[in-house]
């Protein structure tokens, strides 16, 4: 019988260092050949969209696909999980709580080979949902004292200082400004929604590292070109994702300002093919849009651990 997950079920199994150890393995064997993975599809209707993400990787036999819609009611999430031999359903998995996990742990590993060792200061931009990943990853990746956030809505703002505070044992301040956010700030994380450039390139300090996270539609760009052009390396998850989606690159793709091969996956620099930042004063850029093996990865890691804990519902199918 195939089993289903409810978010409850993955609460109790899923958490950041099990993400972070999914999202690397994942980068690590797409880059090694080992995985294949499939750019996000969309099929749109005037009320709302559904979006697919699949893929395979071949060390677990998995085979599956996270499909996800998205309404004026919100979100919600769905991982399938396939045993790849026999084509048999082994689980559906509500995949709120590790999409979250896993969008944060992106980050964490991008900071992880490409932010300088020392880095302790982190300027957020955002304070939702998926900010709360970004910053529980960046703790367990580096040694971070503080971190100062920025968004348009203060109390929510405000609100998610102190939580965050509480939770991650750091200092947690709410910024008056972009600037202050990027200002002196060892790693600069962006997770909004927005459709213009939130900071001024040079409010940026030589040596820091850049996560952008939220530009996965050509409507949106978080990142403005002068920033782009002041970045090396520029490090994407996968390039024909990028491709299809990375609003922050692909304008100045197609004028021809930057090149594909001046891009590297990030893949590339975990198995050591290519060098990543090769000095203290780089200011690096990893521009995330996800990945389906990701999300894969994650999902069959908490999988062995609900079938060992009894957690779960069987399903009626998928002998």
């Amino acid at each position: 019988m195939a089993l289903f997950l409810n978010e409850h079920d993955v609460r109790q199994i899923a958490n950041m260092p099990l993400a972070l150890q999914a999202v690397e393995e994942a980068l690590r064997q797409h880059a090694l050949g080992r995985a294949v993975n499939i750019p996000r599809e969309r099929t749109r209707v005037q009320k709302g969209a559904l979006h697919i993400l699949q893929g395979a990787v071949d060390s677990l036999d998995v085979i599956g696909f996270k499909a996800y819609t998205s309404t004026r009611e919100g979100n919600r999430f769905l991982v399938h999980l396939y045993h790849a031999t026999s084509g048999r359903l082994e689980a559906i998995i509500e995949a709120n709580f590790m999409g979250m996990l896993r969008t944060g742990a992106a980050s964490g590993i991008a900071s992880r080979y490409l932010s300088r060792p020392d880095a302790s200061v982190v300027g957020l931009f955002g304070a939702g949902w998926q900010a709360r990943g970004q910053l529980a990853a960046l703790c367990a990746v580096r040694p971070i004292r503080q971190a100062k956030v920025f968004a348009r809505d203060r109390q929510r703002l405000e609100a998610f200082c102190r939580e965050q505070a509480r939770q991650l044992n750091i200092e947690v301040l709410p910024a008056q400004d972009p600037e202050q956010v990027v200002r002196d700030s060892d790693i600069v994380t962006t997770v909004t929604t927005s459709a213009t450039p939130l900071f001024d390139s040079e409010w940026l300090t030589p040596g820091c590292h850049i996560n952008a996270v939220g530009s996965n539609a050509l409507i949106r760009a978080e990142i403005d070109e002068k920033t782009i052009r002041r970045c090396d390396p520029v490090v994407v998850d996968a390039k024909d994702v990028a491709a299809r989606e990375c609003g922050d690159l692909l304008p100045l793709l197609e004028k021809g300002r930057i090149r594909w091969s001046q891009i590297q996956e990030l893949g590339d620099i975990i198995i050591d093919r290519l060098p990543g930042r090769t000095s203290p004063t780089q200011i690096s850029l990893f521009e995330s849009h996800g990945m389906a093996i990701q999300d894969l990865m994650l999902a069959a890691y908490v999988l062995q651990q609900a079938k060992k804990q009894g957690l779960g519902m069987d399903l009626p199918f998928g002998d």
